[in-house]
Parts: C-alpha cells; sequence; structure tokens
C-alpha cells in the first residue's frame, strides 16, 4: 500500500512538476512529460514499469481521455466554421483516410512491419490532438482562417482517429482469424461497416440525452453552484461509460459530441464548468503522460534507428502536405494557409494512449513483431512535437502569416479615454483589439472604427475566441483594480510578463497593507504611478485630450511639456517601428524622431487650441444673416436643418440639444450673444454656424434677447477640445473689438473674420 501511495504521489509530482518546468524553458510540456516519464520509469526504476500494468490502467487512461476531448469541444463554436467548415469537414474524413493510408504504407515498406500491423500503426497516427496543437497556435497566433482550421481538426480528429484505429484493429484481428481469405475481406468490410453506424448512432444518442440532462440541470439550478463542474464532470463520466457499454469504444465520439453541443446551445453558459475542466485536464494530460511513458522498457531504444528516422521524415514532409493538399482542393484556401496547415501535425496524447491500449492484442497476433508498436508511436510524437514546435513560428513569419516583431496592444476596458487612446496607436500603423464586458462600449469602438470584441478576460476559452495576431502586450484599463489584476495574470501564458500592464491600483487600496495585491503578481504599471483609472477618468472628462506629437527636433517634447507645465502625461512611444508604453518602473525619454501619445492635463482654461484647429473651425463655418425677425424656433430650425445636411444626425436631434443647452445660464457669452453649444456621437469634427440678426431674438428659456448667436457642435470624443473651442469663443466674443467687428460685417466672410483673433 505505501509503495503504490509513493507512487501515486511520484506521477502527480513528476507531471506537474515537468509542466511547470517547460512554462520557465518554454518548450512544449509533452516533451518533458515524455522524458521525466522515461526517466523515473525505465532507467531509474523510480516508478518500476511492472507496476503500471493491468486493465486499471486501461479504464484510467480511456476514461480521461475522454474527458479531454470533452473539455477541449467546449471551446467549439459552430459560428467558426462559416468559410472554413468544408475545409475542417475534408481534414477529418478524407484526410484522415489520406493519413492513415500513406502511413500505413510508410510503416510497411520504411519499417517493415506485417502488412496489418502497418495498417494499425497508420490508422494510431492520424490523429493529431488539442493538447498540442492549441499551444502552438497560441504562441503563433497566425492570420486569417488557419487558426480556426487548426483548433476544429485538433479537437475532432482524436474521436474521429480512435474511432477509425478501433475498426483498423478489429478487422485485422478478424482477418488473422480468418487467415486473409477473400469471403473474410467481404465479412469484414462488411462488419466496420455495421461498427461505423453503430457506433456514430450510440455516440449521438448518448450525448443529446447527456447534453439535454446537463442543460435541465444547470437550467433549472436543481444543484449549488459550486456543485455544478463535480455534476457537469459525473455526467461526462456517465455518458463516456455508458456509450461505451452500448458499444465498445465509442465513448470518446460521445463526450466530444456533448461537449459540442454544450458549447454551442443557447439555454445555459458553461463558463461555470470550464475552469474546473481546464483545471482537471492538466493534471489528466500530466499522470497520463507520465505513466505511459514510463511503461516503456529499455528495449524500446533499439527502434530508434535510421528507419524510425526516415518514417517520421515522410510523416512530414510527404503524407502531412498530401493530405491537407487533397482535403483543401475547392475550398478556398490559398497556399499560403494551406502550406501552414501542412506544417501542424504534432501528435499528442490520444496517440500515445491508443498504442497503449492496442499493444497486448497485436501481440498475440504478430508476436515479437508488435513490440515495435509502442515505441515507433513514441517515437512519432516525440519527434512531430519538437520538429512542429521549432519550425512553426518562423515558418509562419516566413509565410506572411505571423508578425515578425508584433507590436499591437489588446486593450481590455473600452471606455471614452481608452478608444481614444486605441485609436492614436491605430493611427501610427499598430494593431489594436478591445475587449470590454460592455455592449455599448463595444458598439461605439466598432462605430469609431476599432476592432472590438464583448468578451471576458477571465474565461477560458478567451485565447481562442480572440484574434491575436500581430499584437504582443495586454493594458488592462478596467476601473476594477482586482479584474485588471487576475486578467494580468492570466495573459502571462500568451504574452510575455513584461508586456503586461495596468493601472496603478486605487490610493486607498494601495495603502491598504490587508488588501494589497503583491506586486509580483500584478502587471507593470501603466503610464505611471499617479495614473489610476478615476484620476484618468477625470482628467479625460475634465477637457483632457490624447494628443500624437511628432518630434521633429531637439527639445521638441520638453518644449511641449513647459507649455502645460509639467502635467503633460505620457503613454505611448513609437520609436523605428517599435511601440513603446511608459510604465512607473521605466519612465521613457521621448527624443527626436519619436512620435508620443499624449493625455494633456484637464482644461483649466489656460491652454489655448492649436491655432490649426480653430482656423479651420472659422474657416468652414456656416453662416445666417437675417435681416427680417425671426423667432428663436426657426434660427433653431434653421440650423439643425443645415447641420443635418453635414452630419449623420436628425435635425430633430439636433434642435432638441440645443434647447436643452439653452437651459444653462453659460449659454450666455455676452450681452447680446448666445453660445448654444452640445457634443454628439458619431461624428468626427466640430462645427459652428454664426448667426445674427437685425432685430433682437426673445430666448424664453434663458430670459434674454440676442442678436448673435454661434452654434457649436463637437464629438463626444473629444471632450477637451470642446471646451477650448468654447473657451477660445467666450475670450473672443469679450473683447471690445468683437461688437464693433460683427456690426460692421457686410459679407460672410466678415463675419467668420469676426470671430478671429
Amino acid at each position: 500500500m505505501e509503495t503504490i501511495l509513493v507512487n501515486i504521489v511520484l506521477v502527480i509530482a513528476l507531471g506537474i512538476g515537468a509542466q511547470w518546468l517547460a512554462w520557465r524553458i518554454r518548450v512544449p510540456s509533452i516533451l518533458l512529460l515524455l522524458v521525466l516519464g522515461f526517466t523515473a520509469g525505465p532507467v531509474l526504476g523510480i516508478l518500476p514499469p511492472e507496476s503500471l500494468q493491468g486493465d486499471w490502467l486501461y479504464a484510467f487512461v480511456s476514461l480521461s481521455i475522454g474527458i479531454i476531448l470533452f473539455e477541449g469541444s467546449l471551446n467549439l463554436r459552430v459560428s467558426e466554421l462559416r468559410g472554413v467548415g468544408r475545409a475542417v469537414l475534408n481534414l477529418i474524413t478524407l484526410g484522415v483516410l489520406i493519413t492513415g493510408i500513406l502511413a500505413a504504407a510508410a510503416a510497411y515498406w520504411v519499417l517493415e512491419m506485417p502488412i496489418g500491423l502497418a495498417v494499425v500503426v497508420g490508422a494510431i497516427l492520424t490523429v493529431t490532438g488539442p493538447t498540442v496543437v492549441l499551444p502552438l497556435v497560441r504562441y503563433v497566433r497566425p492570420t486569417g482562417r488557419v487558426s480556426t482550421i487548426a483548433k476544429w481538426e485538433g479537437i475532432t480528429i482524436d474521436p474521429v482517429g480512435a474511432i477509425l484505429a478501433v475498426l483498423v484493429l478489429e478487422m485485422v484481428v478478424v482477418l488473422a482469424g480468418v487467415g486473409g481469405a477473400s469471403e473474410g475481406v467481404m465479412q469484414v468490410l462488411l462488419h466496420a461497416g455495421e461498427q461505423l453506424m453503430s457506433t456514430i448512432a450510440v455516440s449521438v444518442g448518448v450525448s443529446v440525452l447527456g447534453a439535454i440532462l446537463m442543460v435541465i440541470v444547470l437550467k433549472r439550478h436543481l444543484v449549488p453552484e459550486y456543485l455544478q463542474s463535480p455534476v457537469a464532470l459525473m455526467l461526462v463520466v456517465v455518458v463516456f461509460a455508458t456509450s461505451n457499454a452500448l458499444h465498445e469504444e465509442s465513448g470518446l465520439f460521445a463526450a466530444t459530441l456533448m461537449g459540442i453541443i454544450m458549447a454551442n446551445q443557447q439555454y445555459v453558459t458553461v463558463r461555470s464548468i470550464m475552469k474546473f475542466k481546464e483545471d482537471l485536464q492538466v493534471l489528466l494530460i500530466a499522470c497520463l503522460f507520465i505513466l505511459l511513458s514510463a511503461r516503456l522498457d529499455l528495449s524500446a531504444l533499439e527502434y530508434f534507428d535510421e528507419r524510425a528516422f526516415i518514417f517520421l521524415g515522410l510523416l512530414i514532409v510527404l503524407v502531412r502536405p498530401v493530405a491537407v493538399m487533397l482535403s483543401c482542393m475547392g475550398t478556398g484556401l490559398n497556399w499560403k494557409e494551406q502550406a501552414f496547415v501542412a506544417w501542424l501535425a504534432p501528435r499528442g496524447i490520444v496517440a500515445a494512449a491508443v498504442a497503449a491500449l492496442f499493444a497486448e492484442r497485436v501481440v498475440e497476433i504478430y508476436g515479437g513483431e508488435a513490440e515495435a508498436l509502442v515505441p515507433i508511436v513514441y517515437f512519432v510524437i516525440v519527434g512531430t512535437v519538437a520538429v512542429y514546435g521549432l519550425t512553426i513560428a518562423p515558418l509562419a513569419r516566413r509565410l506572411g502569416m505571423a508578425d515578425p516583431n508584433p507590436q499591437g496592444v489588446l486593450f481590455l476596458g473600452a471606455p471614452l479615454w481608452v478608444r481614444q487612446a486605441a485609436s492614436a496607436v491605430q493611427d501610427l500603423g499598430y494593431t489594436v483589439l478591445l475587449i470590454d464586458a460592455n455592449d455599448r462600449n463595444i458598439e461605439l469602438a466598432r462605430d469609431e472604427g476599432l476592432p472590438a470584441e464583448n468578451a471576458d478576460a477571465l474565461s477560458d476559452q478567451i485565447f481562442d475566441e480572440l484574434n491575436l495576431s500581430g499584437i504582443s502586450r495586454l493594458l488592462a484599463v478596467t476601473a476594477n483594480d482586482e479584474i485588471n489584476t487576475l486578467a494580468s495574470i492570466h495573459f502571462t501564458e500568451v504574452f510575455e510578463k513584461q508586456e503586461v500592464y495596468q493601472l496603478a491600483a486605487p490610493t486607498a487600496r494601495a495603502t491598504d497593507q490587508e488588501g494589497h495585491v503583491p506586486s509580483h503578481l500584478r502587471g507593470r504599471d501603466l503610464f505611471g504611478a499617479a495614473a489610476t483609472h478615476a484620476e484618468l477618468s477625470r482628467r479625460f472628462d475634465s477637457g483632457g485630450e490624447i494628443r500624437t506629437y511628432g518630434l521633429t527636433q531637439e527639445g521638441a517634447y520638453e518644449a511641449i511639456q513647459a507649455q502645460y507645465d509639467d502635467s503633460l502625461m505620457l503613454l505611448f512611444v513609437a520609436r523605428g517601428g517599435n511601440l513603446l508604453v511608459n510604465s512607473a518602473a521605466e519612465p521613457l525619454a521621448p527624443h527626436k524622431g519619436d512620435t508620443v501619445i499624449v493625455m494633456l492635463p484637464a482644461f483649466d482654461g489656460t491652454h489655448d487650441l492649436e491655432d490649426k484647429q480653430y482656423e479651420e473651425l472659422h474657416l468652414e463655418a456656416s453662416v445666417h444673416d437675417f435681416v427680417e425677425p425671426v423667432t428663436m424656433s426657426e434660427i433653431m430650425g434653421a440650423v439643425a436643418g443645415e447641420l443635418a445636411q453635414r452630419l449623420p444626425v436628425p435635425a430633430a436631434q439636433l434642435a432638441e440639444g440645443f434647447e436643452i443647452s439653452l437651459e444653462e445660464e453659460t449659454a450666455v457669452m455676452a450681452p447680446g450673444l448666445v453660445l448654444p453649444h452640445m457634443r454628439l456621437g458619431k461624428i468626427s469634427r466640430s462645427e459652428l454656424v454664426l448667426v445674427r440678426c437685425a432685430s433682437p431674438v426673445e430666448v424664453e428659456t434663458l430670459g434674454v434677447e440676442a442678436q448673435a448667436f454661434l452654434f457649436l457642435v463637437s464629438p463626444e470624443s473629444l471632450p477637451g477640445q470642446h471646451l477650448r473651442l468654447l473657451a477660445h469663443l467666450a475670450g473672443r466674443v469679450k473683447e471690445r473689438s468683437f461688437a464693433a467687428a460683427w456690426s460692421a460685417a457686410t459679407s460672410p466672410e466678415e463675419l467668420r473674420d469676426a470671430i478671429r483673433d
């Protein structure tokens, strides 16, 4: 009993330790798992191979794979197949058959295996696996449709390949019993067809029933929240076992189908069960690879000769490319996309497990020749993971499907000031993506031409939902410091630690030592230690602006700082094709040749507009010069009607907005002069309309009479510019020279000139 307990602890410790070490040194974890398992088993004898035998292991392996496939299939959305569905279908049907046939031929001719054993090897090697494909796709972050194709193929091909391998093994066993007679061959083919149809029927029926039961349990809250994941796990293993009991080896297909159904139904969310499943998957994968590789014997090394390397080479450079090329004919994939998919077929846990499960049965038929089955499959697993893992990223860059120097930014949170910062970054030519749980923020971002997705940054499938091509860093800028911190931890899985940033914690939180988050768990402080969400929002709402400056002279940035009394906040610096993010730990020092993105301080009336902004506004201002008596409603109607022709806003909405602005006393800028103003969404520039009346017009809401009106409309996204325009206009109309110039003007041009400095 003590020995068994020690072995269990060793398996878990080695498995989790290998995955941690793989994360630290950035290599595929499967390589270290296989190496540590083999070292602990046949090499050192810490895990004696003879103790890892028996039916219990096969049952554990089979059930574990079912759970892994269910967890993976929860990430499969049918909507993703738009445009690539045919390619995926071909790859898991025609591609599987071509791979199996060519791999079997290579095993027969190169490895000199008996034909039946070669066919079994070919069938086993048709599978790839999500546990090795998805991490590579996340690492490379390719452009276009290939990430969707790789994800769907990697998950769905496992049960398809496993079923094919089972059918092939049954055919080999039956043929061996009848001696290969022609009548026996026909009988076997008919039997295989029946088995395939019955497998599909049983799997579909059981998986649908299991999914319905899970939906009912979750929708009607029949179990408390803390039991939802365990109950979901229970239903999955019941579906797996029931399907296997009704039809041998149909459980994998049933578990996968159940996951796909749950991922695409609209009745309940599956987020509550996914985190538990992901954690369990990590543990199961670790244990499976350690157990399976520890069962090998040292004699397995004798099969790793030149023939094995030739066989591996044929699988990589011939079998996979041919299967992909034939499967993608007529699918619309270009040659670059086909080349990427053709160079992404690492084998994983399913191939290892199926080989281990089949080993004893083929030994009964082929004797000592069958002992090569498991070593060869393991050799292919290690070889394909190593080759594809080391070369897929350079190949993607060579094909132009991955950015060799990604500089893009993922913004977590999309309030107004963040959208403005993202627009400035995008205008400089860098990739941006905004994610937010607020539908309104996402809608506004898209209206402003920004890529945006409604997503939960903490969900387990977030990396598969987002297209992170060209993006290399995260900026967590929500108002919730805890979410920013958790997202920073979460996204270190795909971004380097030094490229994960978050806003500074609120002052009260930062000084509360009891609730203070340790600095090593946080992202780097973004824009500076004082840049909290509250401070940035206050600054922006009070008239601060996001502005971009090109520094063409030495000392240009220092001059800009001096203009704003050193209250400028530096956000980004574009330098030599790279985008640098300002942080508290490493504050940036801009110099000549850089382009900087800054946030101006809150408007306090001391900082004026740039000459160019006001010049454009006054030159393009519309003019209405009423010589006959008019009412305020007639003036509003004329102005709103004209602006409606230039702006994507109805005249009624404009008139209503001006009416609301006239309820504020600040609209009276000088005796006899009123300045109605408002900010609007979906416009990109400010508009000014000048109105002069020969007779005084009564403005009832203000209780005044006026003969001069300046109607100002500004973008909602530029509060600072709006305040500066108001301040500039107010300053001008209060000058003594304004009234005389306004009254003496005899043309629209002279009226426009009257509001100039």
